[in-house]
């Protein structure tokens, strides 16, 4: 993964970290009492820490009262669950060890810097003990869910019965396969052992690993000791992708149209720099020119939809486990009883025009309520369209690298 996305992956956890934050702490800001939103069985989530999450997702947007209201409940559902779940992960004894939980706060501050870390834990105003304390739960709840999802079987005849039934969702489409082998000017920092690490290093490897190719050099082999990029561990396989994924992700189209309607089949380019700076060299591995149905038994079909009927029941198994551990909790939701107690206010600080007031599922308080709601698994036929190792890959952004693996 390139530097800056591991950097934004980490600055998203430690943003998760002070969403989960909020869901335990009850902190008052000093300023005056706190206004309790929900208890679980004693423990206080604040209307401030709800409204820090709406307006986190909001991105600065202006909430109407109706807006906010809606955002709001949603938001304290997803708090209240959260609780919910953790004392449940303390009731079955899936509450990590200090050292499980050292190593996965370690994991994430390899990702950056000590004052990229240091940074981070500032702007949201975080400790890293609450940082620990927080990942401690989120790990409980990981491995309580685990321990429900092992339980779970998927007889051959189901994933028949799926196949049998969605045949026309099992399709590859026209597109190229291509390997590559990659040559970044910036210094890795040890994540490749044949790195260069300025302008000039990266041009002459570029050009050095050129003229082996040319030579008969075995392109994978070549690929494994020299790439710098994730894709060399697979020989520089990054899969399958049509023209207009390498199109919008910087690929230039005298290059596609190569790749499509010039180039032999094993072939390769000659050296070509992207945007990013870094340096590529593309080989032709496969094309398909028009889309092809995919049997059963053709590699990756039958795994990948056992494992979408695996996410779906891992869905309802997740809800189903939340609605379970609410049993052993007193849940009180004042938010909601305060809205129920005045339904003009709805817990904000004015009324709502009907001139203003706007249907939520067109407004900004969408994005927030959805976004505080778990995103529903994939249906088995659109995860198993993508049914070869090939056609799970996806050309990634053009800041980083022109293509992709689901690794990456």
């Amino acid at each position: 993964m390139p530097r800056v996305l591991r950097q934004i992956a980490t600055l998203a956890l430690v943003t998760a970290f002070a969403t989960s934050l909020a869901a335990c702490s009850g902190a008052s800001d000093g300023k005056g009492p706190k206004d309790v939103a929900a208890t679980v069985s004693g423990k206080e989530i604040t209307l401030a820490d709800v409204d820090r999450i709406v307006n986190q997702q909001a991105q600065g947007q202006q909430l109407t009262t109706l807006q906010q209201a809606a955002a709001r409940l949603q938001v304290l559902d997803r708090l209240i669950e959260r609780q919910v779940l953790v004392a449940r992960a303390e009731k079955e004894k899936t509450v990590p060890s200090d050292d499980e939980v050292n190593t996965f706060i370690n994991q994430q501050k390899q990702r950056l810097t000590a004052e990229e870390w240091e940074k981070s834990l500032k702007e949201n105003n975080l400790t890293e003990q609450q940082v620990r304390d927080e990942a401690r739960k989120d790990i409980a709840i990981n491995k309580l869910q685990e321990k429900l999802y092992g339980k779970i079987t998927i007889r051959d005849q189901e994933v028949t019965d799926f196949y049998n039934t969605n045949r026309e969702q099992f399709v590859n489409p026209r597109g190229v396969s291509l390997a590559d082998i990659v040559v970044d000017p910036s210094d890795s920092g040890g994540a490749f052992k044949d790195d260069a690490k300025s302008e000039a290093e990266a041009t002459a490897k570029i050009q050095r690993i050129h003229a082996q190719l040319k030579s008969g050099a075995d392109f994978a082999e070549v690929a494994r000791s020299s790439s710098e990029d994730p894709s060399g561990v697979r020989g520089g396989d990054i899969g399958i992708a049509n023209e207009r994924d390498l199109q919008q992700n910087g690929f230039p189209a005298d290059l596609v149209g190569r790749f499509f309607n010039q180039m032999q089949v094993g072939s390769f380019t000659e050296p070509i720099r992207f945007a990013d700076g870094r340096w590529y060299i593309f080989k032709l591995t496969n094309r398909q020119l028009e889309p092809k149905s995919l049997a059963l038994e053709d590699p990756g079909v039958r795994d990948q939809i056992k494992q979408a009927l695996i996410n779906q029941r891992q869905t309802i198994l997740k809800e189903a486990l939340v609605r379970n551990a609410m049993s052993d909790v007193a849940v009180v939701n004042r938010l909601a009883e305060s809205m129920l107690n005045d339904p003009n206010m709805l817990g904000g600080n004015q009324s709502v025009s009907p001139a203003t007031a706007a249907s939520p599922a067109s407004t900004p308080a969408a994005a927030a309520t959805q976004a505080a709601t778990p995103a529903a698994s994939a249906s088995p036929a659109a995860t198993a369209a993508a049914a070869t190792p090939a056609a799970n890959t996806r050309p990634a952004n053009s800041g980083s690298s022109p293509a992709a693996t689901p690794q990456r």
